[in-house]
């Protein structure tokens, strides 16, 4: 029985949140874990001793807090359902996350990449470019990038309609540097489309089974454009250039609710990731800009000297 509303819930988020492939493999691996050991009638204590469990053998927080997470999703859709009559998971607590911040390039490494892409053989140079181009002037997620339609950027259109996270679509501008090197790919993307109906569909057609280029090629790409501008690859991937596409912004005055609309965040929680970013752009601003703020030493107060008590007058005897 465990099994089967494992397979109801997974049927559930595919339906009602359209969860990509990988989501549901994901959540189907974190969820068996758990359920063979404790299965669906699992109590809150089992939750407990299951985290403390994964505590004990090494597994990182964040892990871990995903793990709590897939088991608190598929518990509250079983009480919600009528299957339970309770959520064990209710009033667990998520392990404590150590603060993080996103690991951004800097706009010179960002220009230096898009260079070495175009220092790579004919056949992957305008691919390379092409790709960059949008995952920084964009700031798409690779899944995003890799499935965009054939006909997702005209002539001239400063933007374009994406589709997100459950498939939730938004406008994102698209600057005419990242139009120009699309244009640069057709041909070779006609090539590798070559033979596959369903590659037609999209912007970087593939004759793998998708029919169009996979994320996994597209991290291979941006590693090879890495290799060729003398960065360190493993610091370069698609999720890095999105990282990078939103510290930029701020850095350059853009706002978080603003930002958070051209990432396509659901909630602007998840976008105040990049605050300690805006909070040293605005200490940099205030230490550049304030009269006060310079670095001559602060003027010394000169404070003034204490008046001398008057003397007491000696007391005369009575006559």
């Amino acid at each position: 029985m465990t099994a089967h509303w494992l397979d109801i819930f997974l049927e559930m988020l595919a339906a009602e949140r359209n969860a990509a492939r990988n989501t549901l493999l994901a959540y189907r691996a974190d969820l068996s874990d758990f359920l063979t050991q404790h299965g669906a009638e699992a109590t809150a204590d089992d939750v407990r001793d299951y985290l403390h469990h994964l505590a004990a053998s090494g597994l990182a927080a964040r892990s871990q807090a995903r793990k709590l997470s897939a088991i608190r999703q598929f518990f509250r859709f079983l009480a919600r359902e009528g299957y339970r009559a309770d959520d064990p998971t209710e009033l667990i607590d998520s392990p404590r996350l150590p603060p993080s911040l996103p690991k951004a390039l800097t706009e010179a490494e960002v220009e230096a990449l898009i260079q070495g892409a175009e220092r790579l053989p004919p056949t992957r140079a305008p691919l390379a470019v092409a790709a960059l181009e949008l995952l920084y002037a964009s700031g798409l997620r690779a899944s995003e990038l890799v499935t965009l339609p054939a006909g997702a950027l005209r002539q001239n259109a400063p933007l374009i309609t994406v589709r997100g996270k459950g498939g939730k679509e938004r406008l994102v501008p698209i600057s005419r540097r990242a139009r120009e090197a699309v244009a640069e790919t057709a041909g070779e993307a006609e090539r590798r489309g070559r033979g596959h109906v369903q590659a037609a569909r999209y912007l970087f057609p593939s004759r793998g089974k998708a029919g169009h280029f996979t994320r996994q090629g597209l991290g291979l790409l941006l590693k090879e454009a890495a290799l060729a501008a003398g960065v360190d690859p493993e610091r370069v991937s698609p999720h890095v250039l999105r990282h990078s596409f939103a510290t930029h912004l701020l850095g350059r005055g853009a706002d978080l609710r603003s930002l958070q609309t051209l990432l396509g965040h659901a909630d602007i929680v998840t976008t105040q990731i990049y605050t300690k970013v805006l909070d040293e752009h605005l200490r940099r601003l205030v230490e550049t800009h304030h009269p006060l703020a310079t670095e001559a030493p602060a003027p010394r107060i000169m404070r003034p000297e204490p008046r001398p008590a008057p003397a007491r007058r000696k007391k005369r005897d009575s006559p």
